[in-house]
C-alpha cells in the first residue's frame, strides 16, 4: 500500500558539485532525506517499471537511508531496485552496475572524501543512466523541487536483509542485493594486463594501498591480492567503517600520513597508493616521491596505451579548469584535442559520450576514463601498475622522464578550510571586482596578464556554466586560481591554485614549495587572504 506523507520543505537542499551534502544530524531531521529522495524522484520522467541503483560509502546512516529509499522506490513506480551487499557500493563501482545493467539512473549515498560518524558528514547525489552524476539542468531541478514539496511517497514494508544476496519483495518491487565487486573486478580486467601485472608483482615488486577503512577495501583485496597475488598486508584499513576508523579518508598527505611516511621511509615499497571515502579519488606514491594529481593525469595519459583498453589509442583529454597543465603539454605533443571543464566529473559525461574524450581527470585526485562515468580511484592505480609492469622503471623514473619530454609544472592547491562563509564570499566578491584593473599589476616579481573568471560553453550540448573559478595570469604563463570549494558541508572552503611551467631544458627538480613562493606570496597581496581571513597559512597543502 502506498502511502502519502505531507511534509513541508528545507530550503538548504541545493546540490553541490556532488550532490547534497549535510552534517548527519541535519539528515536525520524528521523528512529531511525523504523530502530530497523525492524531489528527485518528481523530476525525472518515465521510470515506471525501470531499474534504479541504490548503495553508498558504508559511511553512519547508509544504510538506515538505504532502506527509506527502497521503500520511496516502490513507492514511485521503480520495478527494480540493485543494491550494493551490506549497502557498500563505491562510486565508479555504482556507475558500472548502472551501465552494465542498463538502469534507469541511480542514488549514491556517500560525502565522498568527508569525514563519517554520527557527528559527521552524509551525502546524496544522483547518477543518470549513462553512469555519470546528473547535469546541472537536472540538480537545479531537484532544487526547485525541494523548495516547495509538500508531500512525499513511500511504502509500509519492513526492512530487507542487506547482508545477503538474492531478491526480494517489497510492495510489487523487485529488490536485488549484488555484489558490485566482482562485477567491477571483471571490467577492470577487460582494461588491464593482469597477467603481467601478476609477474611484476612475483618478481618480487611490493606495493601498499591504504583503503582508509572506506568503500575500496573488499575491492583492493578482491582485485590486488586475490587477483594479482599480492601478498596479504598489501591492503590496509581494508575493512569498511561508519566512522572511517576515525579518520578523515582524503587520500592526502595530511590524512594518509602513515602511507607518506611509509613511502619516504627506510625499506619503502616501490608503489604506495590510497583512495577515498567512495573510491572515486586516488594517491599516488613513489618510493620517495609523491605524483601530483595533475602530473599522475598527464602520465597516465602519456602511457595509456600500454594498457590492452587503450592499445589502440585515445581520442583526446579532458581536465578542469584548476588542473594544472601537464596534460595539455601531453596532448599538444600526441596531436589530441584538450578540453577545459569546470570543476565537477558530471562535465566530463558528455565529452566521454561523444567521444570526444577518453582520459579525464581534477587536481583534486581524481583521475578516470570512458570506461564509467564517474572518477575511478583503482583504475588509476591499476593503469599505473600496468605501466610500471610494462616499463619496467620506478615510479621516480618515469615522472623524471615525463618531465624531460614535456617540461614541467610546479603546481599546488592551498586549502583555507572552516572559514566564516561571510568572509570568504567577501574575499571573492572583492576580487572579482578588481579583476578588470589587475592586467598591468606588479607583486612579488610577477606581473597580471589577463585575469577572468572562467566560464564553460559545453561544446556538446551548447549549455553554458557561469561563474566558475576566478584566474590570475602572469607574464612567462604562471597563474593563480580562486575557488570556493562545494564539496564541503559547514562554514567554507577556499582553494587557492598555483601553477609554474618550467620548459624541458629548465630545472625540473626543485623543490615546490621554492618554485612557487612567489605565486604564495602575490595570492596574498592580490586577493587579500590574511585581511579577509585572519589565515596566515592553509590548512592543507596538496
Amino acid at each position: 500500500m502506498t502511502l502519502t506523507i505531507p511534509t513541508a520543505p528545507f530550503l538548504d537542499q541545493k546540490p553541490g558539485t556532488s550532490g547534497l551534502r549535510k552534517k548527519v544530524r541535519v539528515f536525520q531531521q524528521p523528512h529531511y532525506a525523504e523530502n530530497f529522495v523525492q524531489s528527485v524522484f518528481d523530476v525525472l520522467d518515465n521510470f515506471d517499471g525501470q531499474t534504479l541503483v541504490l548503495g553508498g560509502d558504508g559511511r553512519f546512516l547508509n544504510r538506515e537511508v538505504i532502506q527509506t529509499a527502497i521503500r520511496m522506490a516502490a513507492a514511485n513506480g521503480f520495478g527494480r531496485v540493485l543494491v550494493g551487499l551490506g549497502g557498500i557500493l563505491s562510486t565508479p563501482a555504482a556507475s558500472n552496475v548502472i551501465r552494465k545493467y542498463g538502469a534507469f539512473g541511480g542514488l549514491i549515498l556517500s560525502a565522498s572524501h568527508n569525514p563519517g560518524g554520527p557527528d559527521e558528514d552524509f551525502g546524496i547525489k544522483y547518477n543518470i543512466g549513462n553512469g555519470g552524476p546528473a547535469p546541472e539542468k537536472i540538480t537545479d531541478a531537484i532544487y526547485a523541487r525541494s523548495t516547495v514539496i509538500d508531500r512525499y511517497m513511500t511504502v509500509d514494508a519492513p526492512d530487507i536483509n542487506l547482508d545477503r544476496l538474492g531478491e526480494t519483495q517489497v510492495s510489487g518491487m523487485t529488490v536485488a542485493v549484488i555484489d558490485p565487486v566482482t562485477d567491477y573486478a571483471e571490467l577492470m580486467e577487460q582494461l588491464f594486463d593482469f597477467g603481467a601485472i601478476r609477474e611484476l608483482i612475483a618478481g618480487g615488486f611490493r606495493l601498499s594501498f591504504d583503503a582508509m577503512h572506506a568503500v575500496t577495501g573488499p575491492y583492493a583485496h578482491e582485485i590486488l591480492e586475490r587477483r594479482l597475488g599480492a601478498p596479504a598486508g598489501t591492503v590496509v584499513n581494508g575493512t569498511p567503517l561508519p566512522d572511517f576508523g576515525g579518520h578523515h579518508p582524503d587520500p592526502n598527505m595530511v590524512h594518509a600520513h602513515e602511507l607518506f611516511d611509509q613511502m619516504f621511509g627506510p625499506n619503502a615499497p616501490d608503489f604506495g597508493a590510497a583512495s577515498d571515502g567512495d573510491g572515486d579519488r586516488n594517491l599516488i606514491l613513489g618510493r620517495n616521491i609523491f605524483v601530483t594529481p595533475s602530473d599522475s593525469l598527464a602520465a597516465l595519459a602519456a602511457n595509456a596505451h600500454l594498457a590492452p583498453g587503450y592499445a589502440s589509442g585515445i581520442t583526446g583529454i579532458a581536465r578542469s579548469m584548476p588542473t594544472s597543465g601537464a596534460a595539455d603539454r601531453v596532448a599538444h605533443a600526441l596531436g589530441l584535442p584538450l578540453h577545459e571543464t569546470p570543476t565537477g566529473w558530471k562535465f566530463f559525461g558528455n565529452l566521454l559520450d561523444a567521444g570526444m574524450a577518453t582520459i579525464c581527470g581534477e587536481e583534486s585526485a581524481g583521475t578516470g576514463s570512458d570506461h564509467v562515468r564517474e572518477k575511478d580511484g583503482l583504475w588509476a592505480v591499476l593503469l599505473w601498475l600496468n605501466i610500471l609492469a610494462v616499463r619496467r622503471e620506478s615510479v621516480a623514473a618515469i615522472m623524471a622522464g615525463h618531465w624531460k619530454r614535456f617540461g614541467r609544472n610546479y603546481y599546488a592547491r592551498h586549502d583555507y578550510e572552516g572559514l566564516e562563509s561571510i568572509a570568504a564570499e567577501r574575499l571573492m566578491n572583492e576580487l572579482r571586482v578588481a579583476l578588470p584593473a589587475l592586467p598591468g599589476r606588479t607583486t612579488a616579481s610577477l606581473t597580471v596578464a589577463p585575469a577572468d573568471e572562467f566560464e564553460y560553453l559545453d561544446p556538446v550540448d551548447g549549455s553554458l556554466s557561469r561563474a566558475q573559478g576566478l584566474r590570475l595570469l602572469f607574464e612567462g604563463g604562471a597563474r593563480i586560481v580562486f575557488r570556493l570549494s562545494g564539496t564541503g558541508t559547514s562554514g567554507a572552503t577556499l582553494r587557492v591554485y598555483l601553477e609554474r611551467y618550467e620548459g624541458t631544458d629548465g630545472i625540473l627538480d626543485a623543490e615546490t614549495a621554492a618554485a612557487l613562493a612567489d605565486l604564495v606570496a602575490a595570492a596574498d597581496a592580490l586577493a587579500g587572504i590574511t585581511r579577509h581571513t585572519g589565515r596566515t597559512a592553509p590548512t592543507v597543502i596538496t
